[in-house]
């Protein structure tokens, strides 16, 4: 499986010769400037919720692709009003079977409001599994008893969670989460971008390392293998 880092929390996945793009926030990201939005590649594009950083670019580059757009009620009907033409909307706890694997739509605990301020439904995250991978990403959100639910019903290869502190859970609570969704393999999202997620990443790989755990910082525009 590849994974390639786009900055904040936006990163494509291939799996099922399948182009998985997540919560595209690139145009109005100063350390993604090097990326090209209308060469980024995308078959389907799942949004976490509807703040800015995480909705900003999924319209253009959803006309440009015809890519499958999957997110909760709400955001789907707001990307049908600006003329994106595939959507699936999904709600919490609700899986379907699509042609790339299943998709599980999960809890999150953060806030939702679209650019303007209305109503976005309630944030939320994603497990994506198949016969190659199966992993989890977990939105914005805080730490949350709820992610022990998800190993009662997926093995996990790897997660992405958040780690910038401030908006979202730090580092430190990220690695409790890893604990709790039983998986070995983090890669850290929503870092550095605005002042208020500043980390010292050195710190929190340590952190990670030092608990027997791997977490993963990709560069953006890098892309690892999994």
């Amino acid at each position: 499986m590849q994974f390639t880092y786009y900055g904040q929390a936006c990163f494509g996945v291939v799996t099922k010769e399948k182009r998985l793009l997540f919560d595209p926030f690139i145009s109005g990201n100063e350390l993604a400037r090097d990326i090209d939005t209308e060469k980024v590649p995308a078959d389907c594009i799942l949004v976490s919720h509807g703040h800015t950083d995480h909705v900003m670019d999924v319209v253009p580059i959803a006309k440009r692709t015809g890519a499958l757009c999957i997110s909760n009620f709400e955001i789907c009907g707001w990307l049908e009003k600006q003329g994106v033409k595939s959507v699936h909307p999904l709600n919490h706890g609700g899986q379907w079977q699509f042609d790339f694997g299943k998709v599980k739509y999960v809890n999150a605990i953060h806030s939702s409001s679209f650019p303007d301020g209305s109503y976005a439904g309630n944030p939320g995250g994603f497990v994506v599994s198949n016969d190659e991978d199966t992993f989890y990403f977990s939105g914005d959100t805080a730490l949350t008893m709820d992610m022990q639910l998800i190993p009662r019903f997926f093995k996990l290869d790897f997660a992405v969670l958040p780690i910038g502190d401030n908006f979202t859970m730090g580092y430190e609570e990220a690695l409790y989460a890893a604990e709790m969704i039983q998986c070995k393999r983090i890669i850290g999202v929503h870092y550095d971008t605005f002042g208020y997620i500043k980390i010292d990443k050195d710190a929190a790989r340590a952190h990670f390392e030092k608990a027997g755990y791997e977490l993963l910082l990709p560069g953006i525009g890098e892309t690892i293998t999994l």
